[in-house]
């Protein structure tokens, strides 16, 4: 039977009016909500006991109790349904623990449940900036965030139709947006007492014939079948139905399918059930109760792979499998005990020669990338083709490994596009570098990656496993790294405490070393340019590996420099030379490190820093304390108490001595590797840099390094 919401008292209280005398003292701060509307902005909120209703008053939301449970959730429900179902729950992983939980919308555009101690517990995925947010239930039962004079669907900022519970009503989309990487699916609740993500999930399959299955955890046990035109071949119990109808849609940015409305006035609902099937249920009112028009799966028959390899089923048969004609049982024994899942091998193999048509694969797939990156480099030389030998993997091996991309698998976002996180066949885990189709840069930084990186090995540099290019797809595969990268944890003022003094030194250590062998062991001359914390990865044991050489450049003989005139790299790290004339070298990459250094130390970005009424960036800051002989002072109060005092000071000043202004002042890697392994005295330290901060402007530029006016031009922020 379907999930119902147990209602409390303070739900099916109509809201009142607020005296004006206590109206007058919440002003100027937030109004409460005092009748029954759709739509509040950033001056109301919704208490425990306020409900919205939408216009043509079919959904209603507000807090409420599953079951017999006391805890309390924002979700949607039919309004004038009796022992109303639950459709979509906001916070379901997290529950208020009272009915003191509240409902409100925060600038610049971002929906909140906050518990009785005021802590946010849930809040929508809204990267959007909105000047007058407003949150709106519709009749459809959408939840939207929008601007005040948009309703434009198109241009919602977030909406509860892209991020689904348990239940899909007519005309919500089950499926993928390739652009974004976002995934709509269902998943079960736990009990009906609990709507915390359960065992099971409802998706849309689209590699191949599009089909939707139902997974238990990463396991498939269901499938429809695959789309015929006019509906999913598998739903063989469905009847004709007048009302609705089945929608799919395929282009290169998208795939979904949905039910879509024909007669508006039936209420219809497709569950995915505790037990991990799918339902779809229709409300009659002549017998005030919920009817089953579609239960999935039907049979056996429906049950993932069943039957093996070239096996058949057919429900009406005994047994259910049977081999394909000209085969037979893997596994007699198996078979005759109904255990089919190994199904069916040839009773004449295939004179094939399998040994060599593997081998002509490889060959194929490996000119195929030789051929590639002399496209994308211009050139026709590259004596050094075999350096560029990678192993190359399928893109259908990819999409296996990354659950088709799925939004939950998605670590992170860079200027190249996406990255994943993928399991291969084999068990090992790796992240997917996938190249967005509207990246500027993404061939040259696919280019950067092969020829920079793949055949470089250090252990304090992330590995190229290998690439795939299919079609459109251009992807690079990578070793994983659990602990994924550093500004995650250094910058996160609760992860920070992760990294006591020893593994701050390990951090910066590692970083320096693999600089050194990109700067100098390699067989290339390597500068990254840019050298940041988000590009420091880390292993299970807090390990550096320096990631994402895509705009890195490779030098021959004793070159050591060169001049862009686009500029790109990540404000905040790059060096003054750099961004105002274009010039880089080992030393920009020294600068960069030396930022890097002192953010480890003192836990905060360079980048929007600021320090009372000093209008100094961070790197301003550390060298004024550092002239005051009060550098300690940079160093959290956790630092301070567990870290050597010496070695605290002793990495400032290497971290200042690396981002003096003028190139030529700044060492060498060697020497700061040489700096941190030895207790010498250290020259003292120039200033830095943007000591400016904060004041830079654009446009100007300097003709001496002992300016303080230091300006940016041409900066492209990636």
């Amino acid at each position: 039977m379907p999930k119902t919401v147990t209602q409390s008292k303070a739900m099916k209280k109509p809201i009142k009016h607020v005296p004006f005398l206590l109206l007058l003292s919440f002003l100027p701060s937030i109004l409460k909500i005092s009748t029954a509307i759709d739509i509040i902005n950033t001056t109301q909120i919704l208490r425990d006991g306020d409900t919205l209703v939408s216009s043509g008053g079919r959904f209603e939301l507000g807090f409420f109790s599953p079951g017999n449970s006391n805890n309390r959730y924002v979700g949607i429900w039919y309004q004038k349904i009796p022992n109303s179902t639950a459709v979509w729950v906001a916070n379901r992983e997290i529950p208020v623990r009272s009915s003191s939980g509240i409902l409100k919308v925060m600038e610049p555009g971002i929906l909140v449940v906050l518990n009785d101690t005021n802590n946010i517990i849930w809040s929508s995925n809204t990267s959007r900036v909105a000047r007058t947010p407003v949150l709106q239930l519709l009749d459809t039962g959408n939840l939207v965030l929008r601007e005040a004079n948009d309703d434009r669907p198109d241009n919602f900022l977030w909406q509860s139709f892209d991020y689904l519970s348990d239940t899909s009503l007519p005309d919500m989309s089950i499926g993928w947006n390739f652009v974004t990487g976002v995934e709509s699916y269902l998943s079960s609740w736990k009990t009906n007492d609990d709507p915390a993500r359960g065992d099971f999930t409802f998706w849309l399959d689209p590699t191949g014939y599009p089909q939707q299955v139902i997974k238990r955890g990463t396991t498939t046990l269901y499938r429809i079948g695959p789309w015929n035109g006019l509906a999913f071949s598998g739903q063989t119990n469905s009847a004709q139905d007048m009302n609705f109808r089945y929608v799919f849609f395929m282009k290169k940015d998208k795939a979904y399918h949905r039910l879509e409305a024909i007669d508006n006035s039936i209420i219809s609902r497709i569950i995915l059930t505790q037990a991990g099937t799918v339902q779809r249920w229709t409300w009659v009112d002549r017998i005030h109760d919920w009817i089953p028009y579609v239960n999935f799966p039907a049979d056996n028959c429906d049950t993932y792979k069943l039957c093996g390899a070239y096996g058949s089923c057919n429900i009406a048969n005994t047994p259910a499998c049977v081999c394909l004609d000209k085969f037979e049982p893997k596994d007699p024994e198996g078979w005759s005990r109904s255990d089919w899942t190994n199904g069916c091998n040839r009773r004449t193999p295939l004179n094939c020669l399998k040994e060599q048509k593997n081998t002509l694969t490889f060959q194929l797939l490996s000119a195929k990338l030789h051929a590639y990156i002399i496209h994308v480099s211009g050139s026709g030389t590259e004596a050094h083709n075999k350096d560029y030998e990678l192993p190359m993997f399928r893109a259908s091996t990819i999409l296996k490994a990354t659950n088709n991309f799925s939004v939950n698998k998605k670590l992170g976002q860079g200027g190249y596009g996406p990255v994943y996180k993928g399991t291969l066949e084999d068990g090992q885990d790796v992240a997917v570098k996938r190249l967005s189709k509207t990246s500027m840069q993404g061939l040259d930084e696919f280019k950067n990656e092969v020829i920079c990186i793949a055949k470089l090995q250090h252990r304090n540099l992330v590995k190229l496993l290998g690439c795939c290019i299919e079609g459109e797809e251009k992807m690079l595969i990578y070793e994983y790294m659990p602990n994924k990268s550093l500004d995650l944890i250094l910058f996160d003022q609760t992860r920070s405490a992760l990294l006591d003094w020893p593994k701050r030194l390990q951090i910066v250590n590692g970083v320096a070393r693999g600089l050194l062998y990109i700067h100098q062991d390699s067989r290339m001359r390597i500068i990254h340019r840019d050298l940041k914390a988000s590009n420091i990865l880390l292993d299970t044991d807090m390990n550096p590996k320096i990631s994402d050489f895509g705009i890195a450049r490779s030098f021959g003989g004793n070159e050591t420099e060169d001049k862009t005139s686009k500029v790109v790299g990540t404000y905040g790290y790059m060096a003054p030379e750099y961004a105002v004339h274009g010039r880089f070298s080992q030393k920009s990459d020294v600068f960069s490190f030396g930022v890097l250094v002192l953010e480890i130390v003192i836990s905060k970005r360079n980048s929007g820093f600021s320090h009372g009424d000093q209008h100094l960036n961070l790197l301003g800051h550390a060298w004024t304390l550092y002239k005051e002989e009060r550098s300690l002072e940079l160093v959290d109060a956790y630092l301070r108490e567990t870290a050597n005092l010496f070695e605290v000071l002793r990495l400032i000043h290497v971290g200042l001595l690396c981002v003096q202004q003028c190139p030529d002042d700044r060492p060498s890697i060697a020497s700061v590797v040489a700096m941190l392994g030895n207790d010498a005295a250290l020259p003292q330290a120039n200033q830095p840099g943007f000591f400016a901060g904060r004041d830079v402007s654009i446009g100007k530029s300097i003709n001496s390094c002992s300016s303080n006016e230091i300006t940016i031009t041409q900066l492209e922020a990636r």
